[in-house]
């Protein structure tokens, strides 16, 4: 299959090209350095294929083509539409001027507390949470808690979920079902305690040996306590409210692992024919004779939604105004519960990436299932509302990872290389109403993660529906590439000076990221971390250059392995932007080196791994974190028009 073949005469390729444009595939792409690029024709007809319109013959290609017409295109005015919740209302801010406010961003699985099994619960995001909204923060931004497998431990990527609709189980604090003492006595009882202790030590989240205590303590305080539990009002609440989708997961887990423990790996495509289908007989019939097991998964969603609305409850208790702000992910594994519980809205066959770019010159194959547009169009986007109101059912404001997959998604057909792909077109102005619409009901801010190669005009769609974009420091630059000053920052932004995906503060001075694409032969043709790091002893200066005529910094430039004073300065250019919202990273805060992910790695990396160096609440109560907290609030206040500067230490949100 070669991904850059052109249009050939005949009248079939002709019909061919037509039929994809009806189907909302781009026949033709640009690349990040502005060359085009033709879609072949075979990965036309493989996409074909998975969007249900067969195109291997003329006959077949009239066919579908008459289909592919009979629905109504989606609406081509993007822009014109009800607009989110927005930064402002959550804050009661002052009308006529902007807002001027800060937040935290973690990743949930790496907070400690006292008493923890192994990874961060929802017992720990409640602490930190009420540490920051006592500290003025308005915000905490959490890595995505989706659903992973909870039969496979090793698949722990919080960014290919088994399901966008539940939650993982490992976020549930034991202690929130019978009291800590409780939890002590099962673990003695399973002969757990020497390991949970050595667990929760750990530098590294090991997922498969803390998934393994924390299920079996779980599991044996649901015996315990079952009927309680199924008693509680907030649970028959909870089960009324998520119905069939909730059932469906339940049965969903209790065969995935009766099927791994059977040798059958590959979720429910390689499962016995008969169970493939949810509204099966055998599916029925195991809902039926597994009734106990299929319970006690409910009872673990309701748990983890439990303990995750409890720490919203205590940020909005702390003062913060918007409290958690959930992370949608792009996309769910083509073998988990959601595709298999909605096979009609999920597309198999193909998987969701990107095409080749300076960054990445074979592009990328995240392995992800993507939804179907046509059923979006056909349903009203119903399955997007019910992942979005379920989402933000514990949260107070949503980021939208890659906000770009509302417009277009880029799919590459199973057995493809990433460069044999196509942008398949989804409905973005019924899909952005159905986003504002429950950021209305629900009363929650949106964000959309908007980085990369953006079409024109794209943004300013997201702006008028009133979804903030994101900023990274990194990225902010002129054309000579100087580091933009923070008043030549856009409005209607995050600004935050490193992701998930990129290194911290602390990592890009220091030139780690470098070193670890070296160690693992990641660069492209034509680049060595020699070249890289030259280009970065250049930034260096550059970013120091930029703090020193901001006033956030003062002296000479310090040393690569002093990255201190560039962490406080950078927090504090960001708050002096003109961003309503700066989001600072709690590993920039705390001042760590390691990214918790490294983009083309999967365990070559400890990628999602990485726990915070001491527990909470000691770690935000050290003077370094207390610093560089007052130097973001420093930056919103002389950030912000018309107020004193004596006012240094003042929340960064109405009082």
């Amino acid at each position: 299959m070669s991904g850059n073949t052109t249009k050939s005469g005949n009248d079939s390729d002709e019909q061919l090209q037509v039929l994809a444009a009806a189907a909302g595939i781009a026949t033709s792409w640009t690349d990040a350095a502005g060359q085009g690029h033709s879609v072949a024709p075979d990965t036309l007809r493989a996409l074909l294929a998975v969007l249900d319109l067969p195109a291997d013959s003329p006959a077949q290609i009239r066919e579908s083509l008459a289909r592919a017409t009979a629905l109504p295109p989606p609406r081509p005015d993007a822009a014109a539409g009800p607009r989110c919740f927005g930064l402002a209302d959550a804050l009661a801010w002052p009308a006529g001027q902007p807002p001027r406010a800060w937040g935290v961003t973690a990743q949930l699985y790496g907070l400690r507390r006292s008493g923890d099994l192994g990874c961060g619960d929802t017992t720990a995001l409640a602490g930190l949470a009420r540490s920051l909204g006592e500290a003025g923060a308005c915000c905490l931004g959490v890595s995505p808690v989706h659903a992973l497998f909870g039969a496979d431990p090793h698949r722990w990527s919080p960014y290919a979920p088994s399901s966008r609709l539940f939650l993982n189980e490992l976020i549930i604090d034991p202690d929130d079902i019978a009291g800590g003492a409780e939890t002590a006595r099962a673990l003695e009882a399973a002969g757990l305690a020497a390991r949970a202790r050595a667990a929760a030590a750990a530098p590294l989240v090991d997922w498969p040996e803390v998934a393994a205590i924390k299920r079996a303590v779980i599991d044996h305080l649901i015996g315990a306590h079952g009927a309680r539990l199924a008693a509680d009002p907030g649970y028959r609440a909870f089960r009324a409210a998520r119905g069939r989708a909730l059932d469906d997961h339940a049965v969903f887990e209790v065969l995935d692992a009766r099927f791994r423990a059977r040798g059958l790996t590959g979720g429910w495509p390689s499962w016995p024919h008969d169970f493939r289908d949810p509204r099966g007989s055998s599916v029925s019939n195991v809902a039926i004779s597994d009734a106990e097991a299929v319970e006690a998964a409910r009872l673990r969603q309701w748990l983890a939604f439990r303990g995750l609305a409890g720490a919203q409850q205590a940020a909005t208790r702390a003062g913060m105004g918007v409290g958690l702000i959930a992370d949608l992910a792009i996309g769910v594994d083509g073998s988990g519960a959601q595709s298999w519980s909605e096979r009609t809205g999920i597309l198999n066959g193909a998987s969701i990436g990107a095409p080749p770019d300076l960054f990445n010159p074979l592009g990328q194959n995240w392995g992800l299932a993507a939804p179907s547009p046509r059923v979006m169009l056909e349903t009203g986007c119903a399955g997007f509302r019910q992942m979005l109101d379920a989402t933000l059912s514990a949260a107070g404001g949503i980021r939208i990872d890659h906000v770009l997959g509302l417009m277009r998604l880029w799919l590459i057909p199973d057995g493809a290389s990433p460069a044999e792909g196509a942008y398949l077109r989804y409905p973005l102005a019924e899909m952005l109403d159905v986003v504002a619409d429950v950021s209305q009901h629900r009363r929650a801010v949106v964000i959309g993660e908007d980085l990369g190669t953006v079409p024109d005009g794209f943004r300013a769609v997201l702006a008028a529906r009133g979804l903030m974009g994101t900023r990274v420091l990194w990225f902010e630059r002129d054309a000579a590439q100087d580091f933009r000053a923070p008043e030549a920052w856009e409005d209607g932004i995050t600004a935050t000076t490193t992701t998930h995906d990129l290194p911290t503060t602390a990592g890009w001075w220091r030139g780690l990221d470098i070193a670890w694409r070296d160690r693992l032969s990641l660069f492209g043709p034509g680049e060595t971390a020699a070249l890289a790091q030259e280009a970065r002893c250049t930034d260096r200066t550059r970013l120091w250059t930029a703090f020193t005529r901001a006033g956030t910094a003062t002296g000479p430039e310090p040393a690569p392995d002093r990255p201190g004073p560039v962490i406080d300065a950078a927090l504090d250019f960001l708050g002096r932007s003109r961003a309503p919202l700066v989001l600072a990273p709690l590993e920039d805060l705390v001042g760590l080196d390691d990214q918790p992910n490294l983009p083309g790695t999967i365990h070559e990396h400890p990628n999602w791994r990485r726990r915070m160096p001491a527990p909470l609440p000691g770690l935000m109560a050290t003077p370094a974190v207390g610093r560089r907290v007052g130097r973001v609030k420093m930056g919103r206040v002389k950030g912000q028009p018309g107020v004193a500067e004596d006012m240094t230490c003042a929340p960064a949100r109405p009082t």
